[in-house]
C-alpha cells in the first residue's frame, strides 16, 4: 500500500473535531466556519477581513502523534474557489511554529499533492532559519487563508492522504 489515510471526510465525521482559529485572537475581524455538507465533505468557509491588522482564518485538526517517516507527500482531494490557501502541519502541537506551503485552487474538484520536505518553518508570516520538515511525525493539520485582502472563501475537503 502506497497511501495512508490521514482524514476521510464522510457523513459520520464530527465537524467539531476541526477547530477554527481566526485573526480575532489578535483583534482582527475575520470569520471562518467549518461544517459537513450533505455529501459528507468538510466545508471551511467564511470571510477574511484585513480590518484591525487582521487578515486570516484557519481550521485545524489535532491528532495523536502519528509516525509518517515512510511517506514523502500528502495528497488532498478538495474543491476550492480559485483562491490560494496555506497547508500547514506541526510535528509537535506544542511547537510555536508550523511547517507551511501555499497552494492555488482551481474551482474544480482536484487532488493537490504536496512534497512534505517542501514545507518550510514559519511563525506569524516570517520564515524561520530552521530546516524544512523532516517528515518523522505529525500531530496537526491546518488549512489557512490569508491573502492580504478582504474576501469570502470556501474550501471543500474530501480526503487527506499520505503518499510514499
Amino acid at each position: 500500500m502506497n497511501e495512508a489515510l490521514l482524514f476521510d471526510f464522510n457523513k459520520n465525521t464530527n465537524a467539531k473535531e476541526w477547530r477554527i482559529i481566526d485573526d480575532t485572537v489578535m483583534g482582527g475581524r475575520s470569520y471562518g466556519k467549518f461544517k459537513m455538507d450533505d455529501a459528507g465533505n468538510g466545508v471551511f468557509y467564511g470571510d477574511v477581513s484585513i480590518a484591525n491588522n487582521g487578515g486570516f482564518s484557519s481550521v485545524r485538526y489535532q491528532m495523536n502523534r502519528k509516525a509518517i517517516g515512510n511517506y514523502t507527500k500528502v495528497a488532498i482531494r478538495l474543491k476550492g474557489d480559485g483562491k490560494e490557501y496555506q497547508f500547514r502541519i506541526k510535528d509537535n502541537v506544542n511547537s510555536y511554529y508550523s511547517y507551511i506551503t501555499t497552494f492555488k485552487t482551481s474551482g474544480e474538484w482536484e487532488t493537490v499533492t504536496i512534497n512534505l520536505n517542501d514545507l518550510y518553518p514559519s511563525f506569524r508570516g516570517q520564515t524561520l532559519n530552521f530546516p524544512n520538515f523532516k517528515g518523522d511525525f505529525l500531530e496537526e493539520i491546518v488549512f489557512l487563508i490569508g491573502n492580504k485582502k478582504n474576501e469570502s472563501f470556501e474550501l471543500v475537503l474530501d480526503k487527506i492522504e499520505l503518499v510514499k
